[in-house]
């Protein structure tokens, strides 16, 4: 089986982070986000990969030759952005199995997937969430999907798509990829993944869901923050720092270099990171970065940043109100 990961998006929301890094390259919980989409790939025996690309692409490449290098990689550059399934589309070239399964790039999981690759039937996986006009949508009959609508604007079923998709007729769907674009059938401006499967269920293909209820997003900072609290629950840095206190869960990368801090809960301290006389919780610090003298909490800090801080020794009367900015 091959894994489809497109993972050429801009990352807007995750400005200024994403200006010289692409977002699936963030760290969270230790690793960068795609790092532990790969290392959830593997573990389910999926061997091939092909990386749908765009902005800072060249960085993309390198980590994952890098760190991957028994897997089978093929790259592809998505030059315009129009839409998921465009950037399908520029991948069919590597469709080289019958079975692909299409991840988004900016997606942690936790799901069993072996159920759903056993039974080799198309199969979406879905999430109930009571608001679904951010997603796609399936709508069900009789244990199949009947329709699938993008974004819809009345309330028509909660089952939202979370952007795992397992096709077992890899030649059905390249058929409908091509017709989708030789037609420039586009919903909300840009060629949807979401139609050209809705036009294999008109031809005939037949399709299930599979919830995912362990489900992480990582487009903004307080889901890439909430991710990294769900990655550190279930696995932590057992360590032990004179003269600083840690309260788990925490990541702290075997380089970095802390003293005269309170680390965590909930912090990730990057590679040849350096922390000193600070508090940090519910924080991600990048790799190589500086933190001294500060209090940071609900904040990501970029690779190579230097924040410097000063506390203050105060003597104050009676009813004084005093404001720090």
């Amino acid at each position: 089986m091959r894994a489809i990961i497109p993972v050429a998006g801009l990352g807007s929301r995750l400005k200024p982070h994403t200006h010289t890094i692409p977002k699936v390259l963030l760290n969270v919980g230790g690793k960068p986000i795609l790092g532990h989409i790969l290392d959830k790939l593997l573990a389910e025996g999926i061997s091939k990969a092909t990386f749908i690309y765009g902005h800072l692409g060249e960085l993309i490449i390198k980590y994952v030759a890098e760190n991957y290098p028994d897997l089978h990689a093929d790259f592809v550059e998505q030059t315009e952005l129009e839409g998921l399934g465009h950037a399908i589309y520029t991948a069919i070239p590597t469709f080289d199995e019958d079975e692909i399964f299409i991840i988004l790039g900016d997606t942690i999981f936790d799901v069993n997937l072996e159920n759903v690759f056993t039974a080799k039937q198309n199969s979406l996986g879905v999430k109930y969430v009571e608001d679904p006009s951010r997603f796609g949508v399936a709508l069900m009959t009789n244990g199949y999907i009947e329709r699938l609508i993008e974004k819809p604007k009345t309330l028509i079923s909660h089952l939202a798509l979370v952007g795992l998709y397992y096709i077992s007729n890899a030649d059905a769907l390249k058929k409908c990829l091509n017709t989708l674009v030789e037609k420039d059938i586009r919903t909300n401006g840009e060629l949807q993944l979401t139609d050209a499967l809705q036009m294999m269920i008109d031809d005939g293909e037949k399709f299930t869901t599979f919830p995912v209820d362990g489900w992480y997003d990582c487009g903004k900072p307080e889901t890439l923050l909430s991710t990294n609290q769900y990655l550190l629950k279930e696995k932590s840095t057992d360590i032990s720092i004179p003269t600083v206190i840690i309260n788990q869960p925490v990541f702290i990368a075997e380089t970095a270099i802390i003293e005269n801090s309170v680390i965590g809960p909930f912090a990730t301290i990057g590679e040849n990171a350096k922390v000193s006389e600070s508090i940090i919780k519910n924080s991600i610090v990048g790799a190589q970065a500086e933190v001294n003298r500060s209090l940071l909490e609900n904040s990501i800090v970029g690779r190579h940043s230097l924040i410097n801080g000063s506390f203050k020794r105060l003597n104050t009367g009676d009813s004084t109100e005093l404001d720090f900015y």
